[in-house]
């Protein structure tokens, strides 16, 4: 596995175009890559779409010799159906799959393998990690454990907490293996951990259970920023005043500029860019035309979003 920086991985694309353009020359026949990716189902999904379709653009009008098809899914029913049509219809020479469950994904998506298709996973691990030609992700482990760290920190390693988890994935598994492993150290306890789905509305919904349900709540963890946006509102319209922090993940603008301004309940984040889909798709693309295919598992890094250096994450004209 190699560890690599956020910044690091964001030249990926960059690099990856100058290396297309050198080898265009030696590869010219037709290419198909595939790319399915839930749909802009939250924020960070939206982000996804949007770097996915602009690797479309930017691929296919430099090198005319590759077809990048995106196809977006509503469920992970959708994609299974979306996976089965696009195998049917044509050769698929690579796969990127952003699995909208790992579960529900690893099978069909083994059976595009079997057709000879390289298979790259973004973000949402395969359940069976040896169908994986390529994998680009976060650390989540570390997004859940670095979180995990500051908060025990500022609660002196006391008090009571509450989490919301997304939906079931490896991505999700690991954040809260990263964030309970460190509260498993410290007299801290997890009062409830729940599913929000990576979802603004059914997060505040949640949120406001527990607030019904706890008298006294001192800090609340949302593995993701849609899902704490929706805490944050459930916790304003309460009134309640014994929490002292919600914290999130992913590093959303809106939650990255709460962090600039020192927003003292949302004084931190951790970063899970969905442009990595973008740099997954020109890492697949590079073998077509005289590159080595690129193989194996690239994690990001999750350094703490701070004030000291929130301006590294700030992207205002992002979709996320």
């Amino acid at each position: 596995m190699t560890l690599i920086s956020r910044r690091a991985l964001g030249l990926f694309s960059a690099a990856s175009i100058m290396a297309l353009s050198a080898g265009a020359a030696l590869a010219q026949d037709k290419v198909t890559i595939a790319v399915s990716i839930p749909a802009a189902t939250h924020g960070w999904t939206g982000g996804v779409v949007y770097h996915a379709e602009q690797a479309e653009k930017e691929i296919e009008a430099a090198f005319p010799n590759i077809d990048v098809i995106v196809k977006t899914s509503p469920s992970a029913t959708a994609q299974v159906s979306a996976l089965e049509d696009l195998s049917a219809s044509q050769k698929l020479d690579a796969l990127v799959i952003l699995p909208f469950t790992s579960e529900e994904l690893t099978g069909p998506v083994e059976q595009v393998k079997a057709n000879g298709t390289f298979i790259a996973v973004v973000a949402r691990g395969l359940t069976d990690p040896s169908i994986q030609d390529l994998y680009v992700a976060g650390d989540n482990i570390a997004v859940g454990a670095n979180t995990a760290k500051w908060m025990a920190e500022k609660l002196g390693n006391e008090g009571k907490i509450v989490v919301l988890r997304g939906i079931p994935t490896v991505i999700d598994d690991e954040r809260i293996q990263g964030f309970t492993d460190v509260m498993k150290g410290t007299n801290i306890e997890i009062l409830d951990i729940q599913y929000a789905n990576w979802n603004q509305d059914e997060a505040f919904k949640l949120m406001q259970d527990y607030l019904a349900k706890y008298p006294q709540i001192d800090a609340v963890w949302a593995n993701d920023d849609d899902m704490l946006l929706g805490v944050l509102e459930a916790v304003k319209q309460s009134g309640r005043t014994d929490i002292k922090y919600a914290l999130g993940g992913n590093g959303m603008k809106d939650v990255v500029k709460m962090v600039m301004d020192e927003n003292p309940m949302t004084p931190v984040s951790t970063p899970y860019p969905p442009s990595m889909v973008k740099s997954a798709i020109y890492m697949v693309a590079g073998q077509f035309n005289g590159q080595a295919p690129m193989r194996g598992s690239f994690k990001l890094d999750a350094p703490l979003i701070t004030p000291q250096n929130a301006d590294q994450f700030w992207y205002p004209d992002s979709p996320f």
